[in-house]
């Protein structure tokens, strides 16, 4: 990647508004990226998050809170046949936004911690293909990083 202009001189920079800094403070624990990872695969409720994570009830309380506050996931009420009404969760536009994200960590996971052996493959269920994630520009063409000048948006 190239800096254009003014950018180049980092040292000048407010990292405080770097956006990958803030979506790290949001979701850079492992409890949370792997909440919403379940939601993508259907879980809803407490026990399901507890169980298929691993980890303590108070550390997916504490992540669920927090998704919530920042509105990746919500509540839903839910009952069961004789039980009291409870909180389920389901993923927001906001979480659903992040699909990309985790679809380019499991396929980077698969690349380099997996010895080859990838436990999952994510098929288009129209075409039968295997679903890959790309940097592209508009309107679709591929693009590396070397392609890529960062500049100023400016607000």
């Amino acid at each position: 990647m190239e800096f254009e202009g003014v950018l180049q001189d980092r040292s000048r920079w407010n990292t405080g508004a770097c956006s990958i800094g803030k979506a790290l403070d949001l979701l850079g624990t492992k409890t949370a990226f792997l909440i919403v990872r379940e939601c993508f695969y259907g879980s809803t409720r407490f026990d399901d998050f507890s169980g298929r994570i691993g980890v303590s009830a108070p550390a997916v309380s504490r992540a669920l809170r927090q998704l919530e506050a920042a509105g990746v996931i919500a509540k839903v009420p839910y009952r069961d046949p004789g039980q009291r009404e409870r909180d389920g969760y389901v993923l927001t536009q906001m979480g659903e936004d992040l699909l990309p994200v985790l679809i380019a960590l499991l396929k980077w996971g698969d690349e380099y911690l997996q010895d080859g052996h990838k436990p999952l493959a994510l098929i288009d269920k129209k075409t039968g293909r295997e679903v890959e994630v790309q940097v592209t520009s508009r309107p679709g063409q591929q693009v590396a990083a070397g392609g890529i000048e960062i500049q100023w948006a400016g607000r």
